[in-house]
């Protein structure tokens, strides 16, 4: 633990981390179940289970397995060590990959096939879908594919992270009159895992079939004069986490460059077979992948439930999915062509995505590449995507030859690859491009314009919740504001600097920054509606956040519900403070919202005697947020905009009896019911708020 905590805690007083995680996705796959939902939607929320799944085995597991092989005893504040953590992790995820699969099957899948969209089993295939389906086998997947008989010359090949793979049992000898009883097959990437059929084959309007489905059936056609005895996919998952001693590396983008590739062979952390695979063969492929028992887990139906996020977008039934909303745009910002200059200088601008529009961050920057009075531009980029509107503006800005600063996070899971990609494209036009420090992510959204009016240079920032990310900013929840105020830019210059060159961290005006300010303050923060509390004065905390796990500032949480301050915790996922205990935290409530939209917003208010201090974050209330990580906190100080993150930001989702949860002191989450209540959904009434008038309601 990096922080240093004078108080004492009992493990009693903590939920375990990775229980938590699992716990947040029960509630995703909820969603799933929720029969309100749209049906295509439903099967979306399935996917992201498994996506979830996935990540957690690769990042997670990965970690507590690490430490169980070199023999650690640590443990968590929670008090358990990673063995026993393994233990609760794999019993809970069975139970919930049970219910996941009795979901697809018992439930999607047959509402999905009322809908003329059906997933074609091979026991059910007439004369003419198998025709037209082994044409497709020996013309588009067959020429891709590479059985692997196993012998001596032979070994068990390096099986790809997440991939496809087949097991194939044979008897007979082949062309060189080898005995081979085995084989692997497995699926390249390149081929669809789900196939769509013609309508007139497949006799509904979308007909699919299962790319393991055509090679269970054809798998004979690879072995020819072979009989295939049996043949059962698996998907192994791996350890995922790069390693790259940044202390040791000369360069930290070529190292990294160098150790991608292996992300795809770490060690194996998990297996998956259906539930048909024999015994003998997932014990094989247990042995050949130095795992388990415990590491195996068996499936009803497809190994990989993330493949089927593509179906929505391959089915033209808008019927069946969520209604589409044009994003809405603050009314300064209307007039097409809008001076994002001067609308900045005359007031701050506070954009609440999805339901307001990411266009406005682009406009600046795209604006700010071909003014001329504009003379430098700095930005912070965790995750962008492949393609950007904003990191081309960004090129063309260096293309006009301006001063283009870019502080590239390299570590950014699973972007890793886009950022240096970005990054060269950068470097290549003459942009200044830094990896930030050594051990410390850059996580802060920052984004600076420097422009020279009437002789002289003014600073135009925009700081947000959420990555400069177009994509995400329509699936994500997040808050940017942009404002010209000149302390909150000085501050903004002065993070700036610190990234990019070397001296002592200064003191800022406003912001609250890790590593350096941001856990101090908070825990000033609760600190002082402690002290107003026990002045008999009104206290209140609502804070909202994607995680909270930090020991300290759950035992300052807990300190101030024992001294009478209100305190209402919006946690989307995991959260280790157990809430309602007797004696400790009685005034704290927890709740998580799951809707369509992924609650990414960081939002920090403190009642502070009626000043009602509002802060927005790119932190959680993580170790790794509050020292590991370079992230700001910064107010809202326009008094209209403070009340819109009060009202949209925290009042609506504290009122919100449809996509609601709310945690005992267990860990556990029950949904709100609106019963007989007016029923408020918090991300509904935004979108009609906040969007577009065309846009239709959730």
């Amino acid at each position: 633990m990096n922080s240093k905590t004078s108080k004492d805690f009992s493990p009693q007083h903590f939920i375990n981390r990775e229980l938590g995680q699992l716990e947040f996705n029960l509630r995703v796959l909820a969603q799933a179940e929720n029969v309100s939902v749209p049906i295509l939607e439903r099967l979306k929320y399935l996917c992201i289970v498994s996506s979830n799944l996935d990540e957690f085995f690769e990042i997670r597991v990965a970690g507590l397995k690490e430490q169980v092989n070199l023999k650690s005893v640590g443990s968590g504040p929670d008090g358990m060590d990673a063995r026993q953590t393994l233990k609760r992790v794999r019993e809970q995820v069975q139970r919930l990959i049970e219910r996941q699969y009795r979901i697809l099957n018992s439930d999607i899948l047959p509402i999905l096939d009322t809908h003329g969209i059906s997933f074609l089993r091979r026991t059910s295939w007439n004369e003419a879908q198998s025709a037209w389906i082994k044409n497709f086998f020996l013309c588009e997947v067959k020429p891709v594919l590479t059985p692997i008989g196993l012998d001596p010359s032979h070994p068990f090949p390096r099986v790809l992270n997440k991939s496809l793979n087949f097991a194939v049992e044979l008897v007979g000898k082949d062309a060189f009159g080898r005995n081979s009883a085995k084989a692997i097959v497995q699926a390249p990437r390149v081929l669809p895992r789900t196939i769509l059929l013609p309508s007139e084959i497949s006799g509904c309007a979308h007909g699919f079939v299962f790319l393991s489905s055509i090679l269970h059936a054809f798998a004979g056609e690879l072995f020819g004069g072979m009989e295939v005895l049996s043949c059962h996919q698996f998907r192994v998952t791996r350890n995922s986490d790069l390693f790259v001693d940044e202390e040791e590396v000369k360069n930290l983008r070529v190292s990294l460059q160098g150790e991608l590739p292996q992300r795809h062979f770490g060690n194996a952390v998990r297996l998956e077979v259906t539930d048909h695979c024999a015994p003998q063969v997932a014990t094989y492929l247990l042995q050949q992948l130095e795992l388990g028992e415990d590491d195996l887990y068996r499936v009803d139906g497809p190994v990989n439930l993330v493949r089927l996020m593509g179906i929505p977008d391959q089915v033209a039934r808008d019927d069946l999915k969520f209604p589409a909303f044009d994003p809405g745009i603050p009314g300064d910002l209307l007039k097409k062509g809008a001076d994002m200059f001067k609308v900045i200088r005359k007031n701050d601008v506070l954009l609440h995505h999805p339901f307001q529009s990411f266009k406005p961050v682009v406009d600046l920057i795209q604006q700010a590449a071909a003014d001329p009075n504009v003379v430098a531009i700095k930005q912070t980029v965790y995750r962008t995507g492949v393609n950007s509107e904003l990191m081309e503006a960004l090129v063309t800005a260096a293309h006009h030859g301006k001063e283009v600063t870019v502080i590239v996070e390299l570590l950014a899971r699973f972007d890793e690859e886009a950022n240096i990609n970005w990054a060269s494209r950068l470097e290549e036009v003459g942009a200044h491009v830094v990896y930030g420090v050594v051990g410390y992510k850059a996580h802060a959204k920052m984004l600076m314009v420097i422009r020279r009016e009437d002789g002289k240079l003014r600073r135009y920032v925009h700081l947000g919740t959420g990555n400069y990310h177009p994509r995400t900013a329509r699936l994500y929840t997040d808050f940017g504001l942009f404002t010209s105020n000149e302390q909150i830019c000085t501050d903004v210059n002065e993070v700036f600097t610190q990234l990019t060159g070397l001296g002592k961290a200064g003191k800022l005006n406003h912001l609250w920054q890790s590593p350096f300010s941001l856990h101090s303050q908070i825990l000033r923060a609760i600190q002082n509606e402690i002290k107003l509390a026990k002045a008999g004065k009104r206290a209140h905390i609502i804070a909202k956040m994607n995680a909270l796990l930090e020991p300290d500032i759950i035992m300052e949480l807990y300190e101030a519900s024992q001294a009478g301050v209100k305190v209402d915790l919006i946690v989307r996922g995991v959260c280790a403070l157990r809430p309602r205990v007797p004696g400790l935290s009685e005034n704290i409530r927890v709740r998580s919202i799951i809707g369509r939209f992924l609650e990414h917003t960081r939002i920090f208010y403190f009642r502070n005697n009626l000043a009602h201090n509002v802060y927005l974050s790119s932190a959680d209330w993580m170790d790794r947020n509050f020292f590991r990580r370079i992230e700001v906190c910064f107010p809202v100080l326009d008094k209209k905009l403070k009340k819109r993150v009060i009202d949209e930001g925290l009042k609506a989702y504290m009122q919100d009896n449809v996509q609601a949860w709310e945690m005992d002191l267990n860990g556990h989450y029950r949904a709100k019911s609106p019963r007989r209540a007016v029923r408020k959904c918090a991300q509904s009434s935004l979108l009609q708020q906040l969007a577009n008038p065309k846009s239709e309601p959730l």
